[in-house]
């Protein structure tokens, strides 16, 4: 059973930085894709960052390229979205996700795993 647990998220001022963590367990994930979404309260759910587990490929959605860093730790199992230049409009649940197609996508429908998601709420 594939699990993914987030954590990091929380209350920041604008201009801050969070960084979330998830955490992987359950299968191998070296071919995998790892993708981070969010959805704000009303709003469908929208792709923020992807990367592949096996070779560091990048892709991110243009609202947060330049303050957003996604990074993956293979011996802790652990992707990382490092969150800098914060804004209000980034105030959503962020969510982790697992696609097993090896494709690096912002596609959400293409990822079979997803973890529960931790609030990140920036004030203004």
């Amino acid at each position: 059973q594939v699990q993914l647990v987030e954590s990091g998220g929380g209350l920041v001022q604008a201009g801050g930085s969070l960084r979330l963590s998830c955490a992987a367990s359950g299968r191998t994930f070296g071919s995998c894709v790892m993708g981070w979404f969010r959805q704000a309260p009303g709003k469908e759910r929208e792709f923020v960052a992807a990367i592949h587990w096996s070779d560091g490929f990048t892709h991110y959605a243009n609202s947060v390229k330049g303050r957003f860093t996604i990074s993956r730790d293979n011996a802790k199992l652990t992707v990382y979205l490092q969150m800098n230049s914060l804004k209000p409009e980034d105030t959503a649940v962020y969510y982790c996700a697992a696609d097993q197609s090896m494709v690096v996508s912002g596609d959400p429908d293409r990822y079979d795993y997803w973890g529960q998601g931790t609030q990140v709420t920036v004030s203004s």
